[in-house]
């Protein structure tokens, strides 16, 4: 049996009207799709097909969780996932698709809808991965803090420094402020001073 074979739904045995159906999506069927950024999964995908005449109305719901990695302190993400996708299918001469109708050849009995439902739960994750302000980890928080003055060719440098900021505001120590490195060229400029250099005393 394949990866994805309790996924083959059986079109040409499914009678006309209204027939539901229910999968369970863990960590291994996000392994098999090669997902890189899912990394565990709890998640109930609920499939209505309405037959009606020579089209098959298949709409999926997908609730539940999965885990990623925090893109700011890389930490276990749980992310909630409640998304829809909805699709008619029909059979015709030839394999075609649009972004609402999907033709398949008549000598198909089944339709494997794995990849269908690994999208609707795909689409429906953000593009950054972060916990809420205040929620990461917060040893890699500091260590972040600590080296993002010298990030600065960094491409997200300037979204890390904002997330970073306002970090630091929520932060409850009064010193917080304090204890947050300067920029290495500001030091570099203050040992040119007279004060730092001790020439005046």
């Amino acid at each position: 049996m394949g990866k994805f074979s309790e996924f083959r739904l059986p079109l040409k045995n499914i009678p006309e009207g209204v027939q539901e159906f229910e999968y369970h999506l863990g960590k291994q069927f996000f392994v098999n799709m090669e997902s890189a950024d899912i990394h565990d999964a709890d998640l109930t995908v609920r499939l209505t097909v309405t037959h009606k005449h020579d089209i098959y109305d298949l709409a999926f719901h997908v609730t539940g969780t999965v885990t990623l990695i925090c893109d700011r302190c890389l930490d276990d993400l749980i992310q909630p996932i409640d998304a829809t996708y909805d699709i008619a299918v029909k059979y015709g001469d030839d394999y075609s698709e649009t972004d609402e109708l999907l033709i398949i050849p008549e000598s198909d009995n089944w339709l494997n809808v794995s990849y269908m439902i690994f999208d609707t739960a795909s689409l429906a994750i953000p593009v950054k991965h972060v916990h809420p302000l205040g929620k990461c980890n917060r040893a890699m928080s500091a260590l972040l803090r600590k080296h993002r003055a010298t990030k600065v060719d960094d491409e997200d440098a300037e979204l890390t420094d904002q997330l970073m900021d306002e970090m630091d505001s929520m932060d409850s120590a009064p010193d917080a402020a304090d204890e947050r490195p300067t920029d290495s060229r500001w030091d570099a400029l203050k040992k040119l001073s007279p004060d730092e250099s001790g020439s005046e005393a």
